[in-house]
């Protein structure tokens, strides 16, 4: 005989929210995966131009989420194990690993909505110093050949030529005249600076969104965790 009354409704509750939360790990977990090794950005990211390798601060947050997602899904069968066997000890870890995972979550959000832009910029610069000086050198050069091999990696990725509008034209009218070949077959000129900032725009974006879903179900296990354990210290068989 264990607890009794509302008591054992939150201990159900709680052993829901906790399976809810090893899900959202194990889903956190498969995204953070998709982003390391998503062909598109792991293609970019994966640049070298004379030895500057292409900005990896995305890595970074996609890391963090890989090992955030291993760590809920371990807390949350912890978690679910600790409600049916309604052991105080276990939900008592249980809920300093969440105080510990929340303060975390909330650090790397705030660092996350400081940088949210760092990720796109950097990556822009990179592309603009290779186009330049693929395109400030002699067409003949060496160097020039590698600048464009680059070029042309970062337009068939993104399906986009040149800076903005106006570069992307000028491009275009070269490759038409077979001076050079920099865009892709497709034949667009959309701006590169928009493709990138929509590029990894839309992924931290994603990261945030499962952030926030995860903080809010955080929020509730602690509450009932709790709760729950304050309801076995109270109950008479214990």
């Amino acid at each position: 005989m264990g607890v009794e009354g509302c008591t054992k409704c939150i201990k159900y509750l709680l052993f829901f929210f906790n399976f809810v939360f090893w899900l959202a790990g194990g889903v956190i977990l498969g995204v953070a995966l998709w982003l390391r090794h998503d062909p598109q950005t792991s293609s970019l990211l994966g640049i070298e131009y004379e030895g500057t390798q292409a900005p990896n601060t995305f890595y970074i947050s996609v890391h963090i989420l890989i090992a955030v997602g291993a760590v809920m899904m371990v807390v949350g069968f912890l978690g679910c194990y600790g409600a049916i066997q309604e052991s105080q000890c276990l939900l008592g870890t249980f809920f300093a690993c969440l105080v510990i995972l929340f303060a975390c979550e909330v650090a790397a959000g705030i660092w996350g909505y400081m940088h949210r832009d760092t990720v796109a910029k950097e990556m822009i610069n990179f592309y603009d110093s290779v186009y330049d000086k693929a395109l400030a050198q002699g067409l003949t050069d060496q160097e020039a050949r590698k600048g464009a091999s680059v070029l042309k990696l970062f337009h068939e990725s993104l399906n986009c030529c040149g800076k903005g509008k106006g570069t992307g034209f000028l491009t275009r009218f070269t490759d038409t005249l077979g001076l050079t070949d920099l865009c892709p077959s497709s034949g667009t000129t959309f701006s590169c600076h928009d493709k990138i900032q929509d590029l990894f725009s839309d992924r931290i974006y994603l990261i945030g969104i499962a952030a926030l879903v995860v903080a809010v179900i955080m929020i509730f296990e602690m509450i009932f965790s709790m709760v729950l354990c304050c309801g076995i210290r109270n109950s008479p068989v214990y």
